[in-house]
């Protein structure tokens, strides 16, 4: 049976193995912090160009009409949709 001197340096030996796994822990966290908070501000920029896309479609959209209505005005067509 060990001795209470042998129990002693296990115990420490554990503690001391857990301190390098939570040292280890500690630092993967931080690395995983730094991650997300990457991922976040791509993802903020990521919002921000798909609302200027959304603003420019929407101009393309609005030109686009107007273009097709100039269109129709310079292009007449008779009622059965062909030129007169």
């Amino acid at each position: 049976m060990p001795d209470d001197d042998d129990r002693f340096r296990q115990h420490e030996a554990m503690l001391q193995g857990l301190a390098r796994i939570w040292d280890a822990q500690h630092a993967m966290n931080q690395e995983q912090r730094d991650l997300n908070q990457r991922l976040t501000l791509a993802i903020e920029r990521i919002d921000q160009t798909l609302g200027q896309q959304a603003a420019f479609n929407a101009d393309v959209r609005t030109t686009l009409a107007r273009i097709e209505a100039l269109i129709a005005r310079m292009l007449p067509t008779s009622e059965n949709g062909r030129e007169a």
